[in-house]
């Protein structure tokens, strides 16, 4: 008997039991896919949300801020007691992103850093309770250690998309204009996993999040 899983007729299921009742979120999600703009999935928001809940980080940072879809989701998670620095290397995106959190009310509580996120990275110094990194897949073994040493003790990494659409975990090939994000994604896993001071698993949701724990 075949017992592998298909994570795709999982994922719809999920999806749809996930009624979307924020109208704001509601309205940046149409806009985004009719610009064909990545914001995260509803089983992938769901999961943040709760994961927000659970570890009630205060000061987090955003790697990829596109529209500013996940910073309102998580500030409304945690009824904006909390500080959200998220960058963004795209002017127009950091534009609309500025819009649509000042109608969500929240510019007090998410601030816009638009540049290169390498380059962001390698100027803060202050430590974070929440990670959230979304930005070009191929660049996270790049970001790795400066995510870890901005990562608090008993913090938590969110790393979005590492199974890119599951050829991070396919055996043989992959074809040749993914083949290099898969193995940067595969590689970037592999460095997770090995580090003595963080716990990590692999979620198999959306198109796959990492949640790694700083322990010390």
């Amino acid at each position: 008997m075949d017992n592998r899983v298909d994570y795709r007729y999982i994922n719809a299921f999920i999806s749809e039991l996930i009624k979307q009742k924020d109208p704001l979120l509601a309205e940046m999600k149409e806009y985004a896919e009719s610009r064909h703009i990545p914001v995260v999935v509803p089983e992938t928001a769901r999961f943040i949300e709760t994961i927000c809940a659970i570890s009630k980080p205060r000061r987090i940072l955003e790697i990829g801020t596109a529209i500013g879809y996940s910073s309102i989701i998580i500030a409304k998670a945690l009824n904006s007691e909390c500080t959200i620095d998220t960058i963004e290397v795209d002017a127009d995106m950091a534009s609309t992103a500025v819009f649509y959190i000042k109608k969500a009310g929240l510019d007090k509580v998410i601030r816009i850093i638009n540049g290169e996120a390498l380059d962001v990275l390698q100027c803060l110094d202050k430590p974070y309770d929440l990670i959230f990194l979304d930005a070009a897949k191929g660049q996270y073994p790049l970001f790795l250690p400066h995510c870890v040493r901005l990562i608090n003790i008993n913090g938590i990494l969110l790393s979005d998309n590492v199974l890119y659409g599951g050829l991070v975990a396919k055996q043989g090939t992959v074809e040749h204009k993914h083949r290099t994000i898969a193995n940067r994604l595969r590689e970037y896993l592999e460095e997770l996993f090995a580090m003595d001071n963080l716990i990590t698993s692999v979620v198999p949701i959306g198109d796959g999040i990492a949640i790694s724990y700083r322990k010390v």
